[in-house]
């Protein structure tokens, strides 16, 4: 069963497993919502370093400890099936100018060999609830133009499309999701 939890170094060589499946660079290289900015320089393979990022996402959400400049306070989270890291999520708790344009109240990523299985969907759907949770009472998500499997999950959960823009990010497009309607798409009954 698809949960969404919060980091933990419980989940290395899960993670680690996952991590490698990435390309290196390139199209599809990012792992959105996932914090890389905030893992070490070197990375966060041996297990110290990957403690202490679990534990540095998981603070993130903290409103009591001021969000690093240009950055907003945000719940991270894990896509697990069984003990076994599938993706990631972040919950923007608000947006700043970067992300009012380009990021969105919500990131995510599910790793390549879990694509195709409605992971995303059903994570976006869970994560919903914790934005209304946390007063929004709707959200911004963007993807790339060029990728329409984000844009079906998004569409599913509600997403309306408000417009695409071309600018330093690359072309993007924008929808966002009213977390008061009560809406059964597919992502939404499970």
């Amino acid at each position: 069963m698809l949960d969404l939890i919060a980091p933990t170094a419980h989940l290395r060589s899960s993670w680690l497993e996952a991590f490698r499946e990435w390309p290196v660079d390139g199209p599809g290289a990012r792992q959105d919502g996932a914090g890389p900015r905030l893992a070490p320089e070197n990375g966060p393979e041996g297990p110290e370093e990957f403690a202490a990022w679990t534990e540095r996402l998981r603070g993130q959400a903290d409103p009591a400890v001021p969000a690093a400049p240009g950055r907003v306070h945000a719940t991270y989270l894990w896509i697990v099936e069984d003990d076994t890291y599938l993706g990631a999520a972040e919950l923007r708790h608000s947006l700043n100018d970067f992300l009012l344009e380009a990021g969105g109240h919500i990131g995510y990523s599910v790793r390549p060999s879990a694509r195709r299985r409605g992971v995303a969907t059903r994570a976006l759907a869970a994560l919903l609830p914790r934005a209304r949770a946390l007063g929004l009472d709707r959200v911004l998500l963007t993807c790339d133009e060029d990728n329409p499997g984000s844009a079906r999950t998004i569409e599913r959960n509600g997403g309306v499309l408000e417009d695409i823009r071309s600018g330093p990010y690359g072309t993007r497009r924008r929808y966002w999701i009213d977390l008061d309607l009560d809406i059964d798409g597919p992502g939404r009954d499970q």
